[in-house]
């Protein structure tokens, strides 16, 4: 028996709102709830990520140096990589410098945060 029915993620950021909204727009899931302190979207299978707000001292990751550890990374799963990295582009995401990989590709989201995009 399982104890949890799915997980769900909290990212602290400066603007949950903002957060919210790119991801939701990356992951094409719905923006559930949005306040000065607080951001969530969920899928329809009831996978969520949450943004929660760090008013005073954050301070974004720095990738791949580890001064600021990225604390998490998300992996994003996607079919075509420059079509994909076109539209997270557009979304509001900055393509890092250092990419590591040829089947990804890293990313930073509005609130610095790496992620990735992949192929299988």
């Amino acid at each position: 028996m399982a104890i949890a029915r799915y997980p769900s993620f909290v990212i602290d950021c400066p603007d949950p709102a903002a957060l919210a909204a790119f991801y939701g727009a990356l992951l094409d899931w719905k923006v559930e709830e949005s306040s000065p302190d607080w951001g969530q979207i969920r899928a329809d299978n009831g996978n969520c990520i949450s943004f929660q707000a760090v008013k005073e001292g954050y301070t974004p990751p720095v990738w791949p140096d580890q001064q600021v550890p990225q604390q998490m990374h998300l992996d994003v799963i996607v079919d075509n990589l420059d079509a994909a990295e076109a539209a997270v582009l557009e979304l509001g995401a900055v393509k890092h410098e250092y990419q590591p990989g040829t089947t990804f590709r890293v990313f930073l989201d509005p609130a610095g945060h790496p992620f990735c995009l992949c192929v299988n």
